[in-house]
């Protein structure tokens, strides 16, 4: 099979580069593919190194799967590469970054447009919760949006599931901690959007029914994360 891949894969341009990964862009099969690869860390002792990169692998896989059967759209799985640790994934070139989109509405100042994509954070967000789904890392940088011809929002897309986890039952803590991330995410990169958040939280509790402790549990982070600023 591994043959078939590397003839199928001709060329492929280096995209992005993280702390844990490189992204590839290239041709799979002809579709326009995105190629997530975990690279070696040196440091540790091969056999850990192994074990730690396939089971991150096979987690952000899961997660992906477990989205699109709960109806949460992510991008289509093309192929896994076990040897490589690598993900190939659609690559989805008509698409924007929620970050970008919400930038442009700040600039218009489209409170109706941005209250619709607010509203579809919270629901989107909820439906990750209710099914058992802790992102790990929700910005606005990690949502991709769908324009219409008009360019409004069409729809979301979750992307980078690195951080995910999926168990058959999270704990309200672990949903407002992933409440909490997306919160400081979203007014440190969008500042002054107080009101904003407060309708993604409306949306996600409207949405999510067992949502009452996950929203006492984030006021009890928040609390923390006060007190860590004032310690310093």
């Amino acid at each position: 099979m591994q043959v078939h891949i590397d003839a199928a894969v001709m060329t492929k341009e280096v995209f992005k580069q993280g702390a844990e990964a490189r992204l590839y862009i290239t041709d799979f099969l002809g579709k326009k593919c995105l190629i997530k690869e975990r690279f070696k860390k040196l440091y540790r002792h091969p056999e850990l190194e192994r074990s730690l990169s396939s089971q991150r692998v096979k987690n952000e896989v899961r997660a992906i799967v477990k989205c699109r059967q709960c109806g949460i759209r992510a991008p289509n799985l093309f192929y896994v590469d076990q040897e490589k640790n690598a993900i190939y994934m659609e690559y989805l070139d008509d698409c924007i970054t929620l970050k970008q989109y919400i930038d442009e509405l700040l600039e218009m100042d489209d409170q109706q447009k941005i209250q619709v994509v607010a509203e579809e954070i919270g629901k989107t967000v909820a439906k990750l919760h209710e099914n058992s789904i802790i992102h790990g890392d929700l910005t606005t940088s990690n949502f991709l949006v769908k324009k219409s011809q008009a360019g409004d929002l069409s729809y979301l897309i979750l992307i980078d599931f690195g951080l995910t986890t999926v168990e058959s039952a999270h704990s309200p803590e672990d949903k407002g901690v992933d409440l909490y991330v997306l919160e400081r995410a979203f007014l440190s990169t969008h500042p002054n959007t107080e009101a904003v958040f407060e309708t993604i939280l409306k949306s996600y509790t409207d949405t999510y029914k067992s949502s009452k402790e996950v929203i006492s549990k984030l006021d009890e982070v928040r609390l923390r994360g006060r007190k860590r600023t004032m310690v310093g």
